[in-house]
């Protein structure tokens, strides 16, 4: 856009910088587009009007700005703020996140395709879907420990808004500071912002909508401008494919509106990992829990993931309510760690359940594995020489 020295208020500038940001080599916008924009950013008719004037009206309701707009310098802060705000320090959180190589982990699924992501250092905001349990988030946190890449957690929940992703003011040694939020922290630093369980949240995330197109983003609150660095990317993880969980299993799910989804480039939708690659990382975790992988744990790995499957084959084809996450093995397998026990980590780890679906799926274990029963004992009083009842 052509820039011309004007002597405009510098809330109708960064209206115009809005606008150049949000709409990239366009120089023609429509009256609502101009005042949604600026309405966005907290202002009023009088910061927009000299934007919609006769003099930039190229056809009704259409003007051409290409006069008018400012180029976008991050170092100046030109937004017309109370004076109560002009100079408002802003800080940020220094400390840096990298998660650690687990050596349990097991690559598999889109594990490849997110590195390749990450690697191409593009931003490149990517949705991911899939039953809880199945991985994702272990995942994306993997794939930037072994790329040594800056990583970002936000838990999403119905109550996440602005002021926790892109910040507020903060009281600091008796002085009122702006803290910026995790978001703006990742833009800078060029990191990668995981979006956790977005599907949990309410419309008070669409401040992301234009931080999801990669641009540079107003600070409201300070008229900062705050650049995204080379690297930075955004990924979001769900249950839902953002439509709202029409079986009821995830109850807080919401549906996502249609234009922030727009934004993500792909979406992935995990499935659980085949037998194969379920049984080296159930065999990872026994290692984690300090369990010997002899034959008897050999069997047991065989056993838990043949259980699964029989249990999400019947999921899938509505004859069962809950399934065996890969999660929920590992839990197994580290409650096994602690009793020694197949059933007992079995049971301890499905007792969750309703009644009748632990019963069945500790039944279909024993046919599974026919070396073990769940029928409990009654418990006649008998202790143990720990002073604890066998039952």
């Amino acid at each position: 856009m052509t820039v011309k020295t004007e002597m405009l208020k510098p809330s109708t500038q960064n209206i115009a910088k809005e606008l150049a940001n949000r709409f990239p080599n366009q120089t023609e916008f429509r009256t609502a587009t101009i005042i949604e924009t600026a309405k966005s950013l907290g202002y009023r008719y009088g910061d927009w009007k000299d934007l919609i004037s006769a003099e930039h009206r190229i056809r009704r309701g259409t003007f051409d700005l290409a006069g008018i707009v400012v180029a976008l310098e991050p170092e100046t802060n030109t937004m017309d703020l109370p004076n109560s705000v002009v100079g408002m320090q802003s800080i940020v959180n220094e400390e840096k996140n990298f998660a650690e190589v687990d050596p349990s982990f097991v690559a598999w699924g889109a594990f490849s395709d997110i590195k390749k992501i990450l690697q191409s250092n593009m931003f490149y905001p990517t949705y991911i879907s899939g039953l809880s349990g199945n991985g994702k988030t272990f995942m994306i946190e993997q794939a930037c420990a072994k790329l040594k890449r800056e990583f970002i957690r936000v838990q999403i929940n119905p109550e996440t808004d602005e002021d926790d992703l892109i910040g507020g003011f903060r009281l600091v040694n008796g002085e009122t500071v702006f803290s910026k939020g995790p978001v703006l922290k990742a833009m800078e630093n060029g990191a990668i912002l995981l979006l956790d369980e977005i599907d949990r949240a309410t419309n008070k995330i669409m401040c992301l909508q234009g931080i999801l197109e990669g641009k540079p983003v107003l600070v409201k609150k300070t008229g900062e401008i705050v650049k995204p660095k080379a690297g930075f990317n955004v990924i979001a993880t769900a249950n839902t494919k953002g439509k709202g969980s029409e079986d009821g299993r995830f109850t807080a799910a919401t549906i996502i509106d249609e234009a922030f989804l727009e934004r993500f480039t792909i979406s992935v939708d995990q499935q659980f990992p085949s037998i194969a690659i379920e049984k080296k990382i159930v065999a990872n975790h026994f290692k984690k829990f300090g369990v010997d992988m002899d034959d008897d744990t050999t069997e047991f790995t065989q056993f838990l993931v043949n259980w699964a499957d029989i249990i999400r084959k019947t999921f899938y084809d509505d004859g069962v309510d809950e399934v065996i996450s890969t999660r929920r093995l590992c839990h197994i397998v580290q409650t096994y760690s602690i009793f020694g026990d197949r059933m007992k980590a079995i049971d301890l780890c499905i007792a969750r359940f309703d009644d009748d679906t632990k019963e069945a799926f500790l039944d279909l274990y024993t046919k599974v594995d026919a070396g073990v029963s769940f029928d409990t004992p009654e418990d006649d009083g008998t202790v143990n020489e720990d002073g604890d009842s066998y039952v």
